[in-house]
């Protein structure tokens, strides 16, 4: 019998299930570039490069196994846009007696397989994604009768079945979670490791040369581009971070550094999220450097927990709750998103910085994206869906089965707190202690009211008076609904004039 085998450009493990026992005598796998998938959002310029020479080291791997590959590129004359559209003309080209793939990682993929169940004229495998700790029945099986998730009681059975960390049936360490000593500030004058790069090969520049063609308008720098697109660069990157990078990934995996894009962290999720490299194998190895002595337990585990913790937790939610959790607003934020967004022209220094970096990059670490970028759009209170849209086109590592949970619940608070206890709300106060961008802003942390004072602290204060109904008996916000209780009208007044005033100032120039 003769198997069709597509493959998708976040599926790039050699020990995908749609491969397991592909033939390489009789069967053919499809990979196609499609525009549709690179243009439903306009994702980042790096972003559409990494996965298109990904996808084409990949095909060159397993023509090397000597497996018939039919690769069709974004610029071929006669590719249809769609992967319908290429599944019919391999059908008709290869004339297959069956056709297998993977469940893909996102709803909207999910439901168009389901669709060539009914549309092709050859039957249609859908194979679960094994490359995951947890099963989407299992997560499934573990939510089921619960009104809130709660990563932490996910992650520990997590632990027990990959027993990563554990002695017998008990932590490592005698406690699960180590993230109250993963919270230091970088220390004055700390110089951070230099971090590996990758030089694009010939593959890489056609690709390059491609995207920039192609989509000239899309967000974000194209070059320099440095992220790894093969299984061996991949190993590479994940080798060079435990050598010289997680030993301080614990300590100091909440700080951020003025003109220091990477400091501690991994860089590896790009990687991880296309199929380079696969949870459990990134995991043992940061495991077996707490073994032989090279890194201390706080930074292991939380990396560790990041992974399996929660890197699954979001991944079952998500195939849980689609699709009607994307409609969720429970704080019925409504705001548009500020042009300084797309753009990083903005006076506060902190929000430049990021924004800048991810223009860069594709990348920012999670506390970027969580404390500043999406502290922001909380407190301004930025419709879910425009904000969510933003997070997913501007990064390297964003599918939607991982970035909607994040943004939507963490970041958004849009689920009214099914996936996380409380909204991470902060003043210029956090931003202060964790980094140095507000030295030479022209905003003060420490002013609360006045032109000097930083914009995020009236539109803290302002977020807890537009949603005290919602959050007032959210027992992990009783002592900031206590502090506000001791404002006086006068003063809650004057922070709704200057909350309202500047997001007025920075609203979006439409029309």
């Amino acid at each position: 019998m003769k198997t069709l085998r597509l493959v998708l450009g976040d599926q790039l493990t050699r020990s995908l299930s749609s491969l397991a026992d592909c033939d390489p005598a009789r069967d053919v796998v499809l990979m196609v570039e499609v525009a549709a998938e690179a243009t439903y959002v306009r994702h980042h310029k790096q972003k559409i490069a990494l996965v298109f020479s990904a996808m084409r080291h990949f095909a060159e791997s397993l023509r090397g196994e000597g497996i018939t590959v039919d690769y069709v590129t974004l610029d071929d004359p006669a590719n249809a846009g769609s992967f319908e559209g290429e599944l019919r003309r391999a059908i008709q080209r290869h004339k297959p007696d069956a056709i297998v793939v993977t469940e893909p990682g996102e709803w909207r993929v999910w439901q168009m397989m389901l669709e060539w169940r009914e549309s092709l004229a050859v039957p249609v495998e859908i194979r679960a994604d094994d490359r995951f700790v947890a099963t989407r029945d299992e997560f499934a099986a573990w939510a089921k009768g619960r009104k809130t998730y709660r990563m932490e009681f996910f992650y520990r059975e997590m632990r027990r079945k990959t027993g990563l960390l554990m002695e017998g049936d008990a932590p490592v360490g005698g406690q699960w979670n180590f993230d109250a000593e993963n919270r230091k500030s970088l220390p004055a004058g700390y110089r951070p490791p230099r971090r590996l790069r990758f030089a694009p090969d010939a593959i890489t520049r056609e690709v390059l040369a491609l995207v920039e063609r192609r989509f000239p308008d899309h967000f974000g720098d194209l070059e320099p581009f440095g992220w790894p697109v093969t299984r061996r660069e991949a190993l590479e990157a994940l080798d060079h971070f435990i050598a010289v990078a997680l030993e301080g990934f614990g300590d100091f995996q909440d700080a951020m550094k003025k003109g220091e894009d990477f400091l501690h962290h991994a860089l590896i999720s790009p990687a991880l999220n296309i199929g380079l490299l696969t949870p459990m194998e990134i995991c043992r190895a940061a495991e077996r450097a707490y073994l032989e002595g090279r890194a201390p337990l706080n930074a292991v585990e939380g990396f560790i927990r990041q992974v399996i913790g929660w890197r699954e937790f979001v991944r079952g939610l998500y195939w849980n709750e689609m699709p009607d959790y994307a409609e969720t607003n429970a704080l019925a934020a409504n705001r548009a998103l500020p042009d300084f967004y797309w753009t990083g022209e903005t006076d506060l220094a902190c929000l430049k910085e990021c924004i800048t970096a991810t223009k860069r990059n594709a990348y920012a670490h999670h506390i970027q994206r969580l404390m500043v970028t999406g502290n922001f759009a909380l407190l301004a209170g930025i419709a879910p869906r425009e904000i969510e849209e933003w997070y997913l086109l501007v990064y390297a590592d964003a599918f939607e089965w991982v970035e909607l949970p994040n943004v939507h619940g963490m970041v958004m608070f849009a689920d009214g707190g099914l996936l996380a206890s409380k909204p991470y709300a902060a003043s210029g106060a956090y931003i202060n202690r964790m980094s140095d961008y507000c030295d030479g802003c022209r905003y003060d942390p420490d002013v609360k009211s006045g032109p000097k004072a930083c914009p995020f602290n009236p539109l803290y204060w302002n977020f807890l008076i537009e949603n005290e109904k919602t959050l007032a008996g959210n027992p992990r916000m009783a002592m900031p609904y206590r502090n506000l209780a001791r404002f006086s009208p006068e003063r809650r007044a004057e922070i709704r004039r200057e909350a309202t005033a500047f997001l007025d100032k920075v609203a979006p120039k439409r029309g």
